[in-house]
């Protein structure tokens, strides 16, 4: 039977891939205190070698644990007496944080005959298991990334929970979605201490009311019956009331705006274009399914002003890669060519954006001409880098942690736009959902900094059989 004191004190178990997940998470749990079973710390040994993110973790993990040890007051027994997490130098106020334990001997074998105690993850069971019978005064919890362990628990009769601290939000339904539908009424509610003016051929205006203060920077406005539609460019409380400036959009549904030959064909579409072409918005995250045109938009942006406009120097595309199906194996040849196989969106796209005139010759000059301004890199080696003067685009953002796009992003050195795309229904990472995403870290953080701005793209415009798929299936 679980215990029913949640509110009091607690003692957490931790599984062994949530310090692979995420190595601060031995600070996450405040004044509660933490067990790390001996199978855990064999198996972070066994995955501390390589160059992977996860042996990466797994060394950061235990240079903590060695700090840890390391910092025990002198006169304690560290193994029996537990050590004060507050002591190293990381953590600022001890008393906000509980003790880390360390198993020291083997408990008596409580699962059932049908779980073999053999198996890592029933080891670490059994120890949650001993550990509650143990402990009338508190109750242990096992925290676990693994479904099914955590179903095993409550099966056997321990607490058990996901790890949330790398939880963004809730539920993917609150993520920032980029754009405010303002309501009939209102002009009628905020028109009284309106001003409007013009500016490098610009139209701003200046508004004051009780929806201000719901909007955010670079969120796009819009009013479909008044065919309305501005970006909110500043937000700040003027005489204790909120006042915004918001500047009117351009129109890439219209010929005459078209960025590299095409057009947005709807609303979201225009909104995210103005944000690509933007030179003051540096960081730009587009979300939404699949043939919404997140790839398109973001290279014709690109090129129009990599090559038309010279703003950046060059193009630099990447993407995670994580296999949907089974692994081909191994890719030889250089780093650009071992990209290719995972960069046939770019080239499908590229297809559209070069103009063909029934003319082969023609058409191979081109894809030359613009590979040449395009220059595909891994995420494998973009550590230690600084970019200047590029447009950076990260493609499949939703198969990244949040500290994976923190590496990514921090790469980018002045005069350098960096966008992000993904959909976060597509998640093919072990260990990461919808709300603990990479992308929808960056969304949610991001979302009121006035060199960024999000859009999410809703509509399909690749064909009417692939808007029907995504629909029916």
């Amino acid at each position: 039977m679980v215990k029913n004191n949640l509110d009091g004190r607690r003692l957490f178990v931790l599984d062994t891939n949530v310090l692979m997940h995420d190595p601060t998470a031995l600070f996450r749990f405040e004044e509660h205190d933490i067990l790390i079973p001996m199978v855990v710390l064999e198996e972070l040994d066994a995955g501390k070698k390589g160059v992977s993110e996860v042996a990466r973790n797994v060394r950061q993990v235990t240079r903590y644990l060695d700090d840890l040890l390391s910092a025990a007051e002198e006169g304690e027994d560290p193994m029996v007496e537990g050590i004060h997490i507050g002591l190293i130098p990381q953590i600022q106020d001890r008393n906000k944080h509980g003790k880390i334990y360390f198993q020291t001997k083997e408990h008596i074998d409580r699962l059932p005959d049908s779980l073999p105690s053999s198996k890592a993850d029933n080891t670490i069971l059994n120890v949650a298991l001993a550990l509650q019978a143990r402990d009338d005064d508190r109750t242990v919890t096992l925290v676990s990334k693994d479904i099914n362990l955590r179903i095993k628990a409550n099966i056997v009769g321990v607490h058990a929970e996901d790890y949330f601290n790398d939880k963004v939000l809730d539920d993917v339904e609150q993520l920032y979605t980029g754009y405010y539908e303002l309501p009939e009424n209102f002009w009628d509610t905020h028109s009284r201490d309106i001003d409007s003016w013009q500016e490098e051929g610009k139209t701003f205006y200046q508004i004051k009311g009780p929806l201000v203060s719901e909007w955010s920077l670079n969120q796009c406005l819009f009013q479909p019956q008044d065919n309305f539609e501005a970006i909110v460019r500043s937000v700040e409380d003027k005489d204790d009331q909120p006042m915004a400036t918001i500047e009117l959009l351009a129109d890439y549904r219209n010929d005459s705006h078209n960025i590299w030959g095409i057009t947005a064909r709807n609303r979201e579409q225009s909104y995210a274009l103005n944000l690509l072409m933007d030179p003051d918005v540096d960081f730009v995250t587009l979300q939404g399914p699949a043939g919404t045109g997140k790839t398109l938009l973001a290279l014709a942006a690109a090129l129009e002003q990599t090559i038309e406009l010279k703003r950046y120097k060059e193009i630099i595309v990447t993407r995670v890669t994580v296999s949907v199906g089974e692994d081909i194996g191994f890719l030889p040849g250089t780093e650009e060519e071992k990209m290719t196989p995972w960069m046939g969106a770019l080239m499908d796209n590229l297809e559209v954006l070069s103009p063909s005139d029934n003319d082969e010759w023609g058409t191979a000059v081109t894809h030359d001409l613009l590979r040449k301004w395009i220059k595909v890199r891994s995420l494998n080696f973009m550590r230690g880098r600084t970019f200047l003067n590029k447009f950076i685009i990260i493609d499949e953002a939703q198969n990244l942690t949040s500290k994976q796009m923190k590496t990514l992003i921090t790469r980018a050195g002045p005069g350098t736009k960096v966008v992000c795309m993904g959909n976060v229904a597509q998640i093919d990472t072990p260990y990461l959902s919808e709300t603990t995403s990479g992308i929808t870290f960056v969304v949610d953080r991001f979302k009121n900094w006035p060199h960024s701005g999000h859009m999410t793209l809703k509509r399909g415009e690749r064909s009417r059989l692939a808007d029907y798929a995504s629909e029916l299936l």
